[in-house]
């Protein structure tokens, strides 16, 4: 396709393409002449990913771009979805409590659960049960517990859902999944909140 077909595909507009291509956030496409190229799918669907990441995800371009070369250099599955997560979930200002690590390490054994070693998640929880800890909330083992069961038994279909034929296709929807899913698991754990609440002061 030409360029006037992946601005209409895309939805973006052909300089805000241009400009993608000049960062190398987009590769380019087959040259067909000094000032021509042609664009297929691939172009489409990392297109559709900048967007995302940019509108949805409110990340800056260099962020995007971060994110976009571990897609590119993700070996496999888990490569692919260890890196989305890697990337977009953020490093706390802060440095965590010896405490709260200890509290995360015991959930990850009591679970079986490993992380890689440059995965943020760790610290990124840590943090979040400090700051519960200086707000007089803390939560239980057995919070935390019937928090991983729960995510537990939905983690295998998320995983499930992002495969696709090309290891490519599989890392761009781990990155999507990750950015526009978590919005629905937020919103569907308020509305179950609020009905269970309903009940109790019924």
């Amino acid at each position: 396709m030409w360029m006037a077909e992946l601005a209409a595909r895309s939805e973006l507009p052909v300089a805000t393409i241009k400009y993608y291509l000049r960062q190398g956030l987009l590769p380019a496409g087959e040259a067909t002449g000094a000032t021509r190229a042609v664009y297929d799918e691939a172009h489409v669907r990392r297109l559709r990913l900048i967007r995302a990441l940019t509108d949805v995800g409110q990340m800056s371009l260099e962020t995007v771009r971060e994110v976009l070369a571990g897609i590119d250099d993700a070996g496999s599955v888990h490569d692919a979805v260890g890196s989305a997560h890697t990337r977009l979930g953020g490093t706390p200002e802060e440095p965590a409590s010896d405490a709260a690590l200890r509290v995360v390490a015991d959930l990850l054994e009591r679970h079986g659960w490993e992380l890689a070693p440059d995965s943020p998640q760790r610290t990124v929880l840590a943090r979040a049960l400090d700051t519960l800890v200086g707000l007089d909330f803390p939560l239980t083992p057995e919070d935390l517990d019937g928090y991983a069961a729960a995510m537990a038994s939905i983690a295998p279909a998320e995983v499930a859902s992002v495969l696709a034929d090309t290891r490519e296709e599989t890392a761009e929807r781990a990155v999507i999944g990750t950015v526009l899913v978590e919005p629905v698991l937020l919103t569907i754990r308020r509305i179950a909140q609020e009905n269970a609440s309903r009940e109790v002061s019924s």
